[in-house]
């Protein structure tokens, strides 16, 4: 029996995202990013459409490797100015209260002490629907905001990575017992000090002396997403990630990714089961072929391909300026997102990608592939790519906001249901429950569960 396609709403605190120049379509919302009610909104559409979570990018730092300056970027509004994507997640849990959320937030720039404080608080307010997209950023204008000459070189920023995390999980499931809290009126007793210990962690990057400062959430270490695809990428996530972010053009090339990953897990004891993959698509609907189609041409008179070349120069460290339009794309090694680059350079890519086609490509949705079409021509492209590629659902982004995500809620979804492909109700319990089915905290093949009290 075929099983539920997953389906994760990808957006950002900034306007466009992924679709760089579409803010300036009549009908797209982007530019309200500032504003709570739009996030809120969203929000309960989300829920409405029984979407499993809201996926919140983030970058923190400008795209400016695209001749040397972030001027295309300003210009074209790609992904700058972008707002902290933390902050909106109280506003949006108060107002659903299923949807889960998956934060983006780059362990580079923070201490494990005050960031598993941050999630923490954030799961006890969700009532443990929080997420954390754990990245190790790659921008080198982030770097030097930070007061940094630049990145770290692309596997060290891994090794800093796996020391986070250990700092982490410390924190998260080796400081409190479970009852720590007794609240014992009687012996005027809040919590039992011999119930809670303190964090030792000596590591290359990080040092942590301390106890945690929340007391034992729902979920207590948040849902875990990641989305390196490189070969020191997937190592990482193989040992710490629940949900894997892929992207590429096509399903062959997502599958290269997806089988290697799986089999990277059940390598060092984990369960190809144990983690849940999700790729990145944009989804085009409308409820006849030829609507969707003249919707696809309607956004496309709106799209900007410097923005789109502003960001890929920034995913994959080349600065695309330097190149004519028809240059074929060949492979460069690069400190930054290197699986950016093979997307389009692989053995497993299926055409010859220039500098145009990228600009085109792109220009939508972003690395992802675009799907066009009726309910039932969606329906058939998001089965045709989960069986040919192995992911358990999608990261949908949006060409116009948030016109793409309820055309998807009200036309796609119930075509979907129909085929008993997607859910009819949420099921009860944590974010990871719900993707699980297992209760709400980390397996005990998972890693963190070495660091329980």
């Amino acid at each position: 029996m075929p099983h539920e396609i997953l389906i994760n709403i990808f957006n950002m605190n900034t306007v466009g995202h992924q679709s760089p120049g579409l803010w300036k379509h009549p009908r797209d919302r982007s530019r309200a990013y500032r504003d709570l009610e739009t996030w809120t909104g969203l929000a309960r559409t989300l829920e409405r459409g029984l979407v499993d979570g809201l996926f919140l990018a983030d970058v923190l730092g400008v795209y400016d490797v695209y001749g040397g300056t972030p001027e295309a970027a300003l210009r074209a509004g790609a992904q700058v100015p972008v707002n902290d994507p933390m902050l909106l997640v109280s506003a949006m849990a108060a107002v659903t209260e299923h949807l889960g959320f998956g934060v983006t937030c780059s362990l580079g720039n923070e201490q494990p002490y005050v960031l598993a404080r941050r999630m923490s608080t954030l799961d006890h307010l969700t009532k443990g629907r929080m997420g954390w997209n754990v990245v190790t950023g790659y921008l080198d204008s982030a770097a030097k905001g930070m007061g940094q000459p630049q990145q770290l070189g692309h596997d060290r920023r891994y090794d800093q990575a796996d020391d986070f995390m250990q700092a982490a999980y410390k924190l998260w499931e080796g400081s409190w017992q479970d009852d720590a809290v007794v609240l014992d009126l009687e012996r005027r007793i809040f919590t039992d000090p011999g119930k809670v210990r303190r964090v030792r962690h000596s590591g290359e990057f990080y040092n942590v002396d301390a106890i945690h400062l929340c007391e034992p959430s729902p979920q207590r270490t948040p849902v875990l997403y990641q989305a390196g695809a490189s070969g020191r990428g997937k190592k990482f996530a193989a040992s710490n990630a629940e949900c894997v972010f892929v992207n590429g053009p096509t399903a062959r090339v997502v599958a290269t990714y997806v089988k290697a990953l799986r089999e990277e897990a059940q390598a060092i004891g984990r369960s190809a089961s144990d983690i849940r993959i999700f790729s990145m698509a944009t989804v085009i609907a409308a409820e006849t072929d030829a609507a969707a189609k003249a919707k696809l041409e309607d956004y496309r008179r709106y799209i900007d391909h410097e923005g789109t070349l502003a960001l890929m120069s920034g995913w994959t460290g080349i600065d695309f300026s330097k190149y004519r339009l028809d240059d074929v794309l060949e492979h460069v090694q690069t400190e930054a997102m290197r699986t950016a680059i093979d997307n389009f350079t692989s053995s497993a890519s299926d055409r010859k990608w220039t500098i145009r086609d990228i600009a085109e490509f792109g220009a939508i949705g972003g690395r992802g592939p675009v799907f066009v079409g009726s309910p039932a021509s969606i329906a058939d492209q998001l089965e045709r790519w989960v069986d040919e590629s192995g992911v358990d659902g999608f990261n949908l982004a949006y060409a116009v906001f948030p016109e793409t995500f309820t055309d998807f809620i009200d036309v796609v979804i119930p075509e979907l249901q129909r085929r008993g492909r997607y859910k009819t109700a949420y099921a009860p319990g944590t974010m990871r429950h719900k993707l699980f089915g297992k209760g709400p905290r980390l397996p005990s093949s998972h890693p963190a569960a070495a660091y329980r009290f």
